[in-house]
């Protein structure tokens, strides 16, 4: 499976997932520079964390003008698999590849630390080896990260079952005490009406690896090879 990792002035993730779809997981990867028009014929396209454009404007409002970004809507449209971890979920929110958009943390604070989110759905290429309701330990590092859509896209979200993760206890109890930002109804992931692209705050990039002494996030990537790879 071919992968792309887009990289924006900023972005500080990119390596991070390189290595994880690389050396871990033994995947095909290409870096994709924020001004290119050519996906490679990657398989999958991913938008990583970080501050793309030191966060001006807004959190992935620059970003979502890039160049490349267009070719990646086209991606995305013809049915391409896309996914954005933290700075990518807001360049996707801020494009208009997923619904809502992701506010300032209600502590008006950054938040830095390992988080329990629950899977909400299996019914996708990215979750479709977790266990439902099940808590993964992965961390979060935002400082906008609480996400917001009106009424009628979150109920939208519920009944088309879209809402990826939310967060947690360990135990997998989602409560507002357990909410690290603020975000509606606890969210921390959502994907798109198609199923093909998928955005969440939660670095799941940098639990996949055992010398970190936590694999919780690596499933979701063996989800997308198994699935997507075929």
């Amino acid at each position: 499976m071919k992968f792309g990792v887009v990289i924006f002035p900023g972005s500080n993730c990119d390596h991070d997932m390189v290595y994880l779809l690389k050396d871990i997981l033994h995947q095909e990867v290409v870096e994709l520079w924020h001004k290119d028009t050519d996906l490679q014929n990657c398989d999958m396209i991913i938008l990583p964390g970080g501050f793309s454009y030191g966060d001006y404007l807004r959190s992935g409002a620059i970003a979502s003008l890039s160049p490349i970004m267009e070719s990646v809507k086209a991606f995305a449209k013809n049915g391409g698999y896309v996914l954005g971890v933290c700075n990518g979920f807001q360049v996707l929110c801020e494009s208009g590849l997923l619904e809502g958009t992701l506010l300032a943390n209600d502590n008006q604070k950054f938040v830095c630390k390992n988080q329990y989110i629950a899977t909400q759905t299996t019914s996708t290429a990215f979750t479709q080896k977790a266990t439902k309701g099940k808590a993964l330990n992965v961390p979060i590092a935002h400082g906008e990260g609480r996400y917001f859509a009106d009424s009628e896209t979150i109920k939208r979200l519920n009944d088309e079952d879209r809402v990826l993760f939310r967060y947690c206890n360990q135990a997998g109890e989602i409560d507002t005490k357990y909410n690290p930002n603020g975000s509606v109804e606890n969210i921390a992931g959502i994907t798109n009406s198609t199923r093909n692209v998928f955005g969440m705050m939660p670095h799941p990039e940098r639990c996949s690896d055992e010398e970190l002494g936590n694999t919780d996030g690596r499933i979701l990537f063996e989800s997308l090879i198994a699935s997507i790879g075929k």
